[in-house]
């Protein structure tokens, strides 16, 4: 009944509320003008007009701890039937000074109407610290608000730790090496929170990652949980898969990260009889929501991580860990010579399949063999990766005859069970008849998978035509063209032989190549990832593009990609004598990469961004190493 009567006396006087006369607009500033090293304290800007585009001076000397805190408060008074009404509009900065000396701080402006109206500039002294100001040290702001009629404002609100945290929560803290964990980072709130963004994440030192955040449509997925009996608002910020590579107890440092919580802040008005400054102050019109900073850090994670057992393990051990099929498939076991068959190998199962090495079969020393085509297929679950690996192997009988493929061993630790399982494959049995174009004697083929064709030897005619015939004892051998080409086919020889070795050397030089071809392939990664960004596909364009990053910089340094995290690359690009401001802008980029899909905003434009970038800093460390 009161709000319904307020609102039909607002109504009543909404028509002269036009005519009403306000004063000149200004700005006016309040602040101390001396400080102590360390001390915390308020500016505030205050204005009796509401304005736009407010422009704040440079705080050159101090550092912004919080701000532009806005507050809007408005009051009507009614004397001898003449009507006033007065807005006051505050911008508020949280300083802190850090050194000594004396600084300027210039005018502060706003456009008010359309005309601009500015502060004054004044100049802060900052003192040697005496140790007065120690209690304002660990949390609220320090420092005067101008206030009219003496009144006192109450100090900013704060966020405590209970309302508002991050956690770390990991699938389990013992395990063994090579087995996967989920880490996932939580931020729990029971303050509604405007915007979040990583600062830091921890360096993963021994571990192998892979981010599997659920971030589909670009935001955040949200939740509610009881937590110590209280409940709380969740969002997942980042789920990790981790798997460790050596024993021992592993530390993994917090997450630190930036929060802006929105809080109401309760301001203490002086009572009044006027009717119309109790209903302006009503909270239904006055919110009074300020923007609280706040810094967040993950606890600290360590994890006991076991060395595998050395009791029972196979020879065919390769490192998987965790439950896992073994099959292996053949396309026909009746062909002719020259003719390919394809062997599948396939482990699935749960457990780091992405990490896998795939066994290898023996084939006859006849038979013609070419790398396998390895494909992965993986799907997340709370408990981590599962999914599907497959080697395909192309071969070629050259030589007829009767063939066994002997049987392939797979072994892995079972985690269910505590030990190892070896897994074996079928034996096959061939049956390779000839072919056409193929001689008995065999061994004959060419290296380009193209039969060798024999010319026929026939008959020939005797050249009727006499205007090729040579003059007497005129021969070539012995000649100088003869010397000529003997030297120059020996020279060819030389320098094939040359460009052989060359070739073996540089083919056994795995990360030479690695090396040589990064660019290469970065840059076909690129391309991937510029259509899918034509395309708004957002997932596969961070894929591509983080892919694209991390690939280059591993093969151009020669990092092991089990070993690849932002302090190792950061280091590695250090002793490379890389200049600092490349080595930021390349880490700067790879964190860019890995959390542009979490940040608010428009989301074609952090692609482009992001594309942009990637292309900039790959340039510019080829052109460096």
């Amino acid at each position: 009944m009161k709000s319904i009567l307020r609102l039909l006396f607002l109504m009543a006087f909404a028509t002269p509320l036009w005519l009403w006369a306000q004063d000149a607009p200004t700005l006016n500033v309040s602040s101390k003008k001396q400080v102590m090293v360390g001390e915390r304290f308020q500016v505030v800007f205050e204005a009796n007009a509401d304005g736009k585009n407010f422009q704040a001076p440079s705080f050159d000397g101090f550092t912004v701890v919080g701000g532009p805190f806005t507050s809007t408060s408005s009051s009507f008074q009614m004397i001898n039937g003449s009507m006033s009404h007065s807005v006051k509009v505050t911008y508020t900065f949280a300083l802190q000074a850090y050194k000594e000396g004396t600084f300027h701080i210039g005018a502060a402006s706003l456009t008010v109407k359309g005309d601009k109206v500015s502060s004054e500039p004044f100049d802060i002294k900052v003192v040697p610290d005496d140790g007065s100001h120690a209690s304002n040290s660990s949390g609220g702001y320090s420092g005067s608000q101008g206030n009219q009629g003496g009144q006192q404002n109450a100090s900013d609100p704060e966020v405590s730790g209970k309302d508002l945290f991050l956690r770390v929560i990991p699938s389990k803290k013992s395990v063994y090496v090579g087995e996967q964990l989920v880490l996932t980072y939580k931020l729990y709130t029971k303050v509604p929170v405007s915007s979040v963004s990583i600062s830091k994440m921890p360096s993963y030192a021994g571990f192998w990652t892979k981010d599997v955040t659920d971030n589909s449509g670009g935001t955040l997925r949200q939740g509610s949980e009881y937590l110590n009996g209280i409940e709380y608002t969740t969002a997942e910020i980042q789920k990790i898969i981790v798997v460790p590579q050596r024993s021992g107890k592993l530390t993994l440092d917090p997450m630190t990260m930036e929060c802006i919580a929105q809080v109401r802040s309760e301001r203490n008005n002086s009572r009044s009889m006027d009717p119309f400054e109790a209903f302006f102050n009503d909270p239904f019109f006055n919110r009074n929501i300020v923007n609280v900073k706040k810094d967040l850090n993950s606890q600290s994670l360590t994890l006991e991580v076991k060395n595998l057992p050395e009791t029972g393990k196979p020879q065919s051990f390769a490192g998987a860990v965790g439950n896992y099929s073994f099959k292996s498939e053949i396309d026909k076991t009746e062909l002719s010579t020259n003719e390919g068959v394809t062997l599948t190998l396939t482990v699935s199962g749960a457990g780091n399949v992405e990490l896998l090495q795939m066994p290898e079969p023996v084939f006859p020393p006849d038979f013609e063999v070419y790398d396998p085509k390895i494909s992965t297929s993986t799907d997340v679950t709370s408990q981590g990766l599962t999914g599907t690996k497959k080697a395909e192997y192309l071969v070629i009988p050259r030589r007829a005859g009767s063939f066994a493929i002997p049987p392939v061993e797979f072994a892995y630790f079972d985690l269910s069970t505590g030990s190892y399982q070896t897994l074996q494959s079928e034996p096959y049995e061939l049956s390779v008849k000839k072919g056409k174009d193929t001689d008995d004697g065999g061994g004959v083929f060419a290296s380009n998978q193209e039969d060798i064709k024999y010319l026929g030897s026939d008959i020939r005619h005797i050249h009727n035509d006499g205007s090729k015939l040579r003059p007497l004892h005129t021969t070539f051998f012995g000649s100088a063209a003869y010397y000529v080409a003997l030297l120059a086919l020996l020279l060819l020889f030389v320098l094939l032989l040359f460009v052989l070795r060359k070739r073996e050397q540089l083919s056994k030089d795995t990360a030479a190549n690695r090396n040589r071809k990064a660019d290469k392939v970065a840059r076909g990664r690129l391309k991937s990832a510029y259509q899918y960004l034509k395309a708004k596909d957002q997932e596969k364009f961070y894929v591509e593009m983080s892919q694209a990053l991390w690939g280059y910089i591993a093969d151009k340094l020669g990092i092991e990609r089990s070993k690849l995290s932002m302090d190792t690359v950061s280091e590695t690009m250090k002793d490379k004598n890389v200049p600092d401001e490349l080595t930021q802008q390349f880490v700067d980029t790879l964190n860019s990469c890995e959390f542009a899909r979490f940040a608010p905003g428009n989301a074609e434009a952090k692609m482009d961004d992001l594309y942009q970038r990637g292309i900039d800093v790959i340039s510019k460390a080829e052109k460096v190493l």
